[in-house]
């Protein structure tokens, strides 16, 4: 059992980051015996030149800083979860730089093998939230384990889909646990904890930095067989995420978007210069990734079939992924705008019909 103490107690050191952490554990077996360790016998070790090994052994504050991280770990009822642990997602150890430890909430299952991270932008057309709710949905059917990062936009719908679907969630955050980021979504974060996995690379008290999202994302494509891109603009952060998955040689794919919408500029740039897969439904998801998924789709799964009345399908054919007031809705239709909402609501109740702000509704 890997001595988490003396492992943040390394961490802490100035310019020694997970590669050199690694390194220094697989030389001396143990972060203890590092510490024990000789300037001549640090310098031995590939990446480690006279300073950072002089840093090593004249380092002061490690212990105060590994007692801090965890009895503010321990009170947040987290843990660490370390490289050389069994527990460790394996597709996450395969890549080129694993961190060296998590921070975790929740646990880690052998179904998380089965991963999709699904990433986009933090303001979503009601296009890209309804693909993003759908897609979804149709992985939760085969009890995908979905990856995102927690941030506004695609990430919560996804995260929010998944648990109403009762499949695994995982998030991926750019800031300490104990730092909820955006701050709103602390009862989501919660939900994904009691649910999957909430994981960080940053130690407890952590700010969400800018500079830390690039270190998330190649967690969050390091989680997952592969990576879907829905709206991101060109230089949109889930761009980096794609990139990510494609240095870790990962499958990338992208939903083709509205070519006039900067939302979309940078996930149809993908599809353009075949860095993506340009895919339309799971179905195409599944049809890279059957082997890897483990997925027997020769039967298509039954689902009951849902009656409308005929009022419920005038309205229901009134309707498209494009919002629409239901005063126009009341007109187009020839009814009241009272009908009409009794309508909607058993439309909403069916699954077929989303309310957004403002008194539109689209089709789900």
């Amino acid at each position: 059992m890997m001595n988490v103490h003396a492992l943040l107690k390394l961490s802490s050191v100035p310019r020694i980051g997970p590669q050199k952490i690694r390194a220094l554990v697989a030389h001396f077996k143990t972060p203890e015996n590092v510490f024990r360790a000789s300037a001549r016998e640090l310098i031995a070790v590939p990446g480690i030149e006279k300073k950072l090994a002089s840093s090593i052994l004249h380092h002061t504050g490690g212990e105060k800083f590994a007692d801090d991280q965890l009895k503010r770990l321990n009170k947040l009822g987290g843990r660490i979860v370390t490289v050389w642990d069994k527990e460790y997602p394996d597709l996450l150890r395969k890549i080129y730089d694993p961190p060296a430890f998590l921070f975790v909430l929740g646990k880690f299952k052998e179904l998380d093998l089965r991963s999709i991270a699904l990433v986009g932008t933090r303001h979503p057309t009601s296009y890209g939230h309804s693909v993003a709710e759908n897609m979804t949905h149709d992985l939760a059917k085969q009890s995908i384990t979905l990856v995102s990062g927690l941030a506004r936009g695609i990430d919560t719908i996804v995260h929010s889909t998944a648990l109403k679907c009762g499949t695994r969630t995982i998030a991926v955050i750019g800031s300490g646990l104990d730092v909820p980021y955006p701050p709103e979504n602390k009862k989501l974060m919660d939900h994904v904890a009691e649910k999957g996995v909430i994981v960080s690379e940053f130690p407890m008290g952590t700010k969400p930095d800018a500079s830390n999202f690039p270190r998330r994302n190649r967690i969050i494509s390091g989680l997952a067989l592969g990576t879907v891109i829905i709206e991101s603009a060109e230089d949109g952060g889930a761009l980096i995420t794609a990139t990510t998955a494609l240095d870790q040689d990962r499958e990338v794919f992208a939903v083709p978007g509205n070519i006039t919408e900067k939302r979309s500029a940078g996930s149809n740039k993908l599809i353009r210069d075949g860095r993506a897969k340009l895919i339309t439904s799971v179905d195409d998801i599944y049809a890279e990734l059957r082997l890897q998924l483990r997925l027997t789709l020769e039967e298509p799964m039954k689902v009951p079939a849902i009656e409308f009345t005929p009022t419920e399908r005038t309205i229901l054919d009134l309707l498209s992924s494009e919002p629409i007031h239901i005063d126009t809705l009341a007109e187009k239709s020839d009814s009241s705008t009272s009908n009409v909402l009794v309508t909607l609501l058993s439309l909403e109740f069916k699954g077929v019909v989303r309310q957004l702000p403002g008194k539109l509704f689209i089709r789900s």
